[in-house]
């Protein structure tokens, strides 16, 4: 009577048959077949093949027999004598089948299609986040380094920071010494946050969090402050630390990094970023060893000499060693010299910058002129990197290099 149907003695060979055969539409349960067991049957369809209809013979239709029906997604009772009935049961789930069949495909070419816009979207949006980074005004980094204590690197990197601020730029100046960081002290400041904070942000560094760890100095002029205590709870990872270094680029003109005195991690992170490095040292045996060993480990890292500046303090010591020899033995010519002066220290002790509280002093002059000429570097370096984007390298690649 169905012409291509298969029959089946038993329910495990159906139940194997139907779970390997996608395309049956329709089962024919016998009346011999009991009403319990058929009900299974027909749940288990109505969960994982919705397009199969199971239709129940029995020899007697009852309220039962259609209340067991009902319950477990039978799609038809028929009488097991009715033979136009039952050929027309199995037509109807044919249709049934097919229609659902058609849902299911357009379901699944909608979902394809709006996985396929999501795609397009995204990639949209990383081509359009990109365009916006690659156009979007970079602040220059200029990093403050030396390997030996008490050279004045603190004391440049603030009035440093300070001219280029009074200059009309917007500048952060960031304290990475987190063991004994001075800038807040430097610059009579009372930080509420310190760059330790970072740690609670979770890795998200954004422009908002940033703002909320800042102390101001002047309209020009905030502060990222080191730890004001050693027994911090919490630390700022190198990620933070870089993060926090891109992050600012994007907001100020200038990022001036004040680094302890080791090639540390926070200094290597400050280091591979910047524009300018700025190498302190004074006018002794000592600094001058440390800062040669400096010199030496900065371009085994690979770091351009054309990037260094060299700021020589208490260059009118008389110490039986001449600026000039001191200069040639490092194979740098200093780019500003300052002198010993008790004004330097009083204006330290008053938390001003030198160049403020002594704008006329020959410091003052050196230094502002200094920060001048970074400003007018940073200019050039952003013109060369403009029209050669492959002139700089990328981040952390002298990092793997040295920690390999």
């Amino acid at each position: 009577m169905l012409h291509g149907s298969q029959a089946f003695a038993d329910l495990d060979g159906l139940e194997q048959h139907i779970r390997t055969a996608d395309t049956e539409f329709a089962v024919v349960i016998g009346p011999s077949v009991p009403g319990e067991a058929a009900a299974e049957l027909a749940q288990w369809a109505r969960v994982h093949r919705p397009d199969l209809g199971v239709i129940l013979l029995r020899n007697e239709i009852d309220s039962t027999t259609l209340a067991l029906a009902l319950r477990s997604g039978m799609r038809e009772v028929v009488a097991a004598k009715d033979l136009a009935g039952i050929t027309t049961a199995v037509q109807r789930a044919r249709s049934v089948a097919n229609a659902i069949g058609q849902t299911l495909l357009d379901e699944v070419q909608a979902a394809a299609q709006t996985a396929r816009a999501e795609v397009a979207a995204e990639v949209a949006k990383a081509a359009a986040d990109a365009k916006a980074e690659a156009d979007a005004p970079r602040g220059k980094i200029v990093t403050v380094f030396s390997t030996k204590g008490g050279v004045g690197k603190s004391l440049v990197a603030t009035n440093v920071g300070v001219a280029l601020a009074d200059q009309g730029y917007n500048v952060c100046l960031v304290d990475l010494d987190v063991n004994s960081g001075d800038v807040a002290i430097m610059l009579q400041l009372t930080p509420h946050r310190t760059i330790n904070d970072l740690a609670g942000f979770n890795g998200v560094i954004e422009a908002e969090g940033i703002g909320s760890i800042l102390t101001r100095h002047s309209d020009n002029l905030s502060v990222v402050a080191a730890p004001v205590r050693l027994d911090s709870p919490d630390e700022a990872s190198v990620d933070d630390i870089g993060k926090l270094l891109d992050a600012l680029r994007r907001m100020v003109d200038f990022v001036v990094v004040d680094t302890s005195g080791v090639f540390d991690d926070h200094a290597l992170c400050a280091l591979d970023r910047s524009d300018l490095i700025v190498l302190v040292g004074t006018l002794d045996i000592p600094s001058l060893k440390a800062l040669k060993l400096a010199t030496s480990t900065l371009e085994m890292l690979n770091f351009p000499k054309s990037t260094w500046k060299f700021v020589l303090n208490r260059a009118d010591g008389k110490v039986g060693l001449a600026s000039e020899e001191y200069e040639k033995t490092l194979n740098l010519k200093a780019d500003c010299s300052l002198v010993s002066s008790r004004e330097v220290l009083a204006a330290v002790n008053r938390g001003e910058a030198l160049v403020r509280a002594y704008p006329g002093h020959q410091n003052s002059k050196a230094l502002v002129s200094f920060a001048k000429s970074v400003a007018s570097i940073a200019g050039q370096s952003a013109g060369e990197d403009e029209s050669n984007p492959s002139s700089r390298k990328s981040s952390g690649s002298r990092l793997r290099l040295r920690r390999g």
